[in-house]
């Protein structure tokens, strides 16, 4: 019994050190550390585009010819913040059309993957905006090979900072 003990107390000893390790990881989540880079994100977010992160869902979709950007909020009856997401995600499928993709760089407090390609390839892609009863969502679809390889790639990086549990492939 002593043994399980020490191997236990031992074993908690661990994982705090590591959590400790690892607490400045860029990627640290929020369930994983309390607060953090997840935490930063969601605060970004709020401040960049007036969106509330409490009650609202983000989805990152990838498609065969390209992907989707779905956001909403949780309860229909919340219209005024439905409005908000409504006219940021007009403002996203304009601004990445326009190869201008300050948001999520603000958003990530950095350059995510895929946007110099995005970027050198916008005429490739189209990005429209349509209404859901949540929210909204900006399809974007290409037929070139190395633009949906880096919406691909951008994508699956918002899947991951965004932490939406949404399909990787």
């Amino acid at each position: 019994m002593r043994a399980l003990v020490g191997v236990v107390v031992a074993a908690g000893s661990l994982m705090v050190a590591e959590a400790q390790e690892h607490k400045d990881c860029p990627m640290m989540t929020t369930s994983q550390a309390g607060h953090g880079h997840q935490a930063d994100v969601d605060h970004r977010h709020q401040d960049t585009t007036g969106v509330p992160s409490g009650g609202t869902r983000h989805h990152f979709l990838l498609a065969e010819d390209g992907g989707s950007i779905r956001l909403g909020v949780e309860d229909e009856g919340q219209a005024a913040a439905r409005e908000r997401i409504r006219a940021h995600l007009q403002v996203i499928a304009r601004s990445f059309a326009a190869g201008d993709f300050t948001m999520p760089m603000r958003i990530h407090d950095q350059v995510p993957p895929g946007v110099d390609v995005m970027k050198a390839r916008k005429d490739a892609i189209a990005y429209v905006y349509s209404e859901s009863p949540e929210g909204g969502v900006v399809t974007l679809s290409t037929k070139s090979p190395e633009a949906r390889a880096a919406i691909h790639e951008f994508l699956r990086f918002q899947i991951r900072d965004h932490a939406t549990g949404d399909p990787l492939e």
